[in-house]
């Protein structure tokens, strides 16, 4: 496989998990191409819930439908707090904080270099507000 067609299946796959975060209602979507920065993954999606229990449901809905497709995390982090759940693809990492969490450790500034391509993951959805 090209790498061409590796980062084009990456993004479908993106686009799956990104679509099952937001079946449950995940908050102010952001997908950072972090390929472009760094080494640690090609992908960053970053939402967020209202309660752990809705952290806990966007999580799961993400790993269900990444199942779906085949893919199994390599690793999952936090599940059981809910307030911070890290689910680990490799070169895919879904970020699922709870609203004040993920305030407080704001990736989107952390990894303000990445390009956020949420718009060509979902056109017409903007994602939140990198300021």
């Amino acid at each position: 496989m090209t790498v061409l067609n590796s980062k084009r299946k990456a993004r479908e796959r993106v686009k799956a998990g990104v679509h099952a975060a937001l079946e449950k209602m995940g908050n102010e979507m952001v997908v950072l191409d972090i390929a472009a920065v760094s080494s640690v993954a090609d992908y960053f999606v970053i939402c967020h819930g209202t309660s752990d229990r809705q952290v806990r449901s966007i999580a799961d809905s993400i790993e269900e439908k990444m199942r779906e497709n085949g893919d199994r995390p390599i690793s999952t982090e936090g599940a059981a707090g809910g307030q911070w759940i890290l689910v680990d693809y490799g070169d895919i990492v879904f970020h699922v904080f709870l609203e004040e969490r993920r305030r407080f450790y704001s990736l989107e500034r952390l990894w303000g270099d990445a390009p956020d391509v949420t718009n060509e993951i979902l056109p017409g959805r903007p994602g939140k507000s990198r300021v």
